[in-house]
């Protein structure tokens, strides 16, 4: 199983790239993360939001693999747990899944990118910037590796 995360923005403050690296080395092989970042939409007076939304949304769906289980971080998404995600894991893992989850810019995701995704997932209902879903995002995955294999990292 191959995990992406595709995410829009690039040149992150170091305590966002030392968090993400922290809890990246920690996975083991089998479920090591590879990061693909992506240029922001252009934004300014000429331009409009929308125009940038479907800017970054044509440069995630050419990084995503058509065979991909596409996990949307999205506000409105399903809330799990940790131990959903977990289950899920296990679950993509058995079926030889490969995985892109995606981060959209500050504006959200293109409805195309919405409408590829297999599932929507909300990490919180609190309004984070997007430099920290980063971390919370291989934290958790990290977090739900630990509970796969037994790990003591997690408490219940």
């Amino acid at each position: 199983m191959k995990i992406q995360l595709i995410a829009v923005g690039t040149k992150m403050p170091d305590w966002v790239q030392k968090g993400y690296e922290e809890y990246a080395k920690r996975l083991p092989n089998e479920m090591s993360v590879k990061l693909i970042e992506l240029n922001p939409g252009r934004r300014g007076k000429n331009t409009s939001k929308a125009s940038a939304i479907e800017q970054e949304g044509k440069a995630i769906l050419d990084v995503v693999g058509k065979q991909d289980f596409v996990i949307a971080l999205d506000v409105l998404g399903k809330s799990w747990g940790t131990e959903k995600l977990s289950k899920n894991l296990s679950d993509w893992r058995m079926e030889g899944h490969n995985l892109s989850f995606i981060i959209g810019g500050p504006d959200g995701l293109s409805r195309d990118v919405l409408a590829r995704a297999n599932l929507k997932w909300s990490l919180s209902t609190l309004t984070m910037p997007h430099p920290l879903v980063r971390v919370v995002w291989v934290e958790q995955m990290y977090r739900a590796w630990t509970l796969l294999t037994g790990h003591p990292y997690h408490k219940s």
